[in-house]
């Protein structure tokens, strides 16, 4: 179904494009300059779109209640502290007062599984949606749990207490072990728990699951993405490929082939097509569009104050456009070469210890990623393989041979601690 979004997402795309097609690359030679002229969002679409990140699981309960019987280990093992331990989030905005204060006096027992059980029936964890209901006895059960996008590309501020807060929506949850949780299944074999836990923190596999090769990659952030005429680390999400949007290609890709919603997923590059209907209604389509919407609404969060030496960053600055080369791939308002038509470079050009992950998307190739926010979303680079940002600069320093002095890469990690 074509709708006004659609219509507004294809347009600012195809701007986006034919705006640059005649630019030459002297034009982009300062990263964060310049200027794209987007279409205002809709703000119903919008607010949908938030409610669908949030809540939305597209019937994916078929996949972790029935299949990977998820609510049994939840209800069984799963306490608030060993929630909190893998990553998941609490929303302080859904806790009753008295709740509150259960939690402040201790009077809450944040040992007891029951209590995340009655969490979930608040609708307080973020990501996740439960239906609980009472035993004859009065205790609670955990009938289905389902997932939804909040749970990896949403955290939480810590502002009442470490992982409860308010929400971060398109902040990736670098602190989530989806791995570790998927490996509690009771449905899975001793191997693929093996497989599954040894993810780590912040790292999901998307592809695992149907090429059977185990090479994660770290949980991006879904924000600063409205402008991009491609979406993920391969640039495999485009409107040639999804009409509706380049984000809304993995959003449907997720929705289907990792979370289990009932949707059709289907791309010819990968030799992938999956209909998980059953014959039945489609609950992926349509909610594309304000999903999309809402993620393209989603600005790269600005660094906090006293965060990054200015007199230094000032000096930086000069050498991204410069002697660190930095603006050859990282250029433009958006901090991308990808604007430039869609540009995407071949496997061999990143500085990334693993190279094989673009072997199995279907570009075969990597987008250069917008660095607004960067600061944020440690560790860095598709493998995680530099964990500060002065680490990523001395990455590139040895491998481009850029010759700069301490003080030049000091200079120059205050710069990109200030995007």
């Amino acid at each position: 179904m074509i709708t006004r979004l659609t219509l507004i997402g294809i347009a600012a795309i195809l701007i986006l494009s034919l705006s640059n097609c005649n630019k030459s690359d002297n034009e982009y030679q300062n990263g964060g300059e310049g200027t794209i002229n987007l279409p205002p969002l809709d703000p119903t679409l919008v607010n949908k779109g938030k409610d669908i990140f949030r809540y939305e699981t597209f019937g994916d309960e078929t996949t972790w209640t029935d299949l990977l019987k998820m609510n049994q280990v939840i209800e069984a093992t799963v306490d608030p502290v060993t929630a909190l331990s893998v990553g998941l989030k609490v929303d302080a905005s859904a806790l009753p007062p008295a709740v509150v204060t259960g939690i402040t006096d201790g009077s809450i027992n944040l040992n007891d599984p029951q209590t995340t059980l009655a969490l979930l029936q608040l609708n307080a964890v973020v990501g996740l949606q439960g239906k609980v209901s009472s035993t004859p006895e009065g205790a609670l059960k955990l009938d289905k749990i389902g997932i939804t996008c909040a749970l990896c590309h949403s955290t939480v501020d810590d502002s009442f207490a470490p992982g409860i807060g308010n929400r971060l929506d398109g902040y990736p949850n670098r602190d989530l072990d989806p791995g570790l949780i998927i490996s509690l299944s009771p449905a899975l074999t001793a191997a693929q728990k093996n497989i599954y836990a040894s993810w780590g923190k912040g790292k999901f596999d998307p592809r695992f699951n149907h090429d059977g090769l185990n090479n994660p990659v770290v949980i991006p952030p879904a924000y600063g993405l409205y402008g991009l005429p491609k979406s993920t680390f391969t640039g495999d999400g485009d409107i040639q490929h999804e009409p509706v949007g380049p984000v809304a290609y993995w959003n449907r890709y997720v929705a289907v082939a990792e979370m289990g919603g009932h949707g059709k997923f289907s791309d010819a590059r990968i030799g992938m097509t999956i209909d998980n209907t059953g014959g039945g209604a489609d609950l992926v389509t349509d909610k594309l569009p304000a999903l999309q919407a809402y993620q393209f609404s989603l600005a790269a969060p600005l660094p906090k104050s006293g965060s990054f030496d200015v007199a230094a960053a000032k000096a930086g600055k000069i050498l991204f456009n410069s002697k660190a080369q930095c603006v050859s791939c990282h250029s433009g308002p958006k901090f991308t070469d990808v604007i430039q038509g869609g540009k995407l470079h071949s496997i061999e050009e990143t500085v990334a210890t693993d190279k094989m992950y673009a072997s199995r998307s279907a570009t075969k190739k990597w987008r250069t990623s917008p660095l607004k926010g960067i600061w944020q979303h440690a560790p860095y680079f598709h493998d995680g393989s530099a964990e500060t940002l002065s680490a990523v600069v001395e990455k590139y320093n040895n491998s481009r041979k850029l010759g700069l002095s301490n003080q030049e890469k000091q200079n120059l990690t205050e710069y990109l601690k200030s995007l």
